[in-house]
């Protein structure tokens, strides 16, 4: 178990985020078209994954049109954002904001993704969402960086996290 901050208050996870250096849990997610997702989908690509509460949310909402204007370059690399957000709720959101070049991802089906990457918040008013995290993978799932927000109304390290790619 986890402990983050939300608004300055103490939040626990159900785990913690997977290893560097391990293989990164496969999951089953769902894409906009309502097509079940899994890491065999983007096999030979880096993977940027991008773990966010709602894209309801402006932290959410700024982080995800951040690494999307970092795709735009990187032809090598997927940027898969992953939330409980219903994938027609994601759709308008890229729509409204134009965000093109990410993979927006729902866990709507079940929360096995969540619990599997250790970031299901277990208490915390977001009790049942995700814990705001970054993983970047290799071509092979390997995992090569991770933070866990240590307070979820904070952006992520873009810098540490792009560096990874590298």
């Amino acid at each position: 178990m986890a402990q983050v901050l939300f608004k300055g208050t103490p939040a626990h996870t159900n785990g913690d985020l997977p290893k560097v250096g391990s293989t990164a849990p496969d999951f089953k997610l769902t894409a906009g078209d309502l097509s079940e997702v899994t890491l065999a989908n983007f096999k030979g690509k880096k993977k940027l994954l991008s773990i966010v509460h709602s894209l309801d949310t402006g932290v959410c909402a700024t982080s995800t049109k951040k690494f999307n204007d970092f795709a735009k370059s990187r032809g090598d690399v997927v940027v898969l954002v992953v939330s409980a957000d219903l994938p027609f709720a994601q759709g308008r959101f890229c729509t409204s904001e134009g965000v093109k070049n990410v993979v927006t991802l729902s866990m709507m089906r079940d929360r096995h993704f969540a619990k599997d990457y250790g970031v299901l918040m277990e208490d915390s008013p977001l009790a049942g969402l995700c814990a705001r995290s970054t993983l970047v993978l290799d071509e092979n799932n390997k995992v090569l960086y991770t933070q866990l927000g240590p307070e979820l109304t904070v952006e992520p390290d873009y810098d540490k996290a792009l560096a990874a790619l590298k």
